[in-house]
């Protein structure tokens, strides 16, 4: 393998590790279109500051947050908010990522407010390719719509969709 090959499969391994954790893309989704403090943040999510803030320091050293120009704090204290970067959208993560994205997922919708929540849920028989157009397909429209500028005064929304073969269906083919 050649040494450049090595370098960028090292870093997207690093880069994995980071975000293997339900807290960091918390945080990430935080600060996805607002520039937050650390502060800002640990009260948000209800955690110490100290704790946040290794993990936001972690995540600006790979390029998931960048820090915004300083300002000053109520007690005039100097505060650095941080604005998430989007390079997580095309970050893979490691072995048991899925599994990740649902826990986060899970402790997101644990804070939602129930009404506001659409959910579908479907059993398909698809063919490898179809399966494969299917998956192009939405992650375009979701691509499409995580592109758009972000509107001021808009709800915020998250979106989660996983795609899982049916075990318990599978004896029917």
């Amino acid at each position: 393998m050649d040494e450049g090959r090595e370098r960028r499969e090292a870093e997207a391994e690093a880069d994995g590790r980071v975000l293997n954790s339900v807290l960091r893309l918390r945080i990430l989704r935080l600060c996805l279109d607002e520039p937050l403090t650390n502060k800002e943040v640990a009260d948000r999510l209800g955690k110490d500051p100290a704790t946040v803030y290794h993990h936001v320091r972690r995540l600006a050293e790979r390029g998931f947050l960048a820090a915004q120009p300083e300002r000053t704090g109520a007690r005039g204290a100097r505060e650095v908010p941080y604005l998430a970067t989007r390079k997580s959208w095309h970050t893979p993560l490691p072995d048991g990522g899925s599994r990740l994205l649902v826990e986060t997922f899970l402790a997101e919708l644990a804070e939602a407010e129930p009404r506001t929540v659409s959910t579908v849920r479907l059993g398909l028989r698809l063919t490898p390719e179809a399966k494969a157009e299917m998956l192009s397909r939405l992650r375009e429209v979701l691509v499409e719509y995580a592109d758009l500028p972000p509107v001021p005064g808009a709800a915020p929304w998250s979106v989660f969709l996983a795609v899982h073969e049916d075990t318990q269906r599978a004896d029917q083919r």
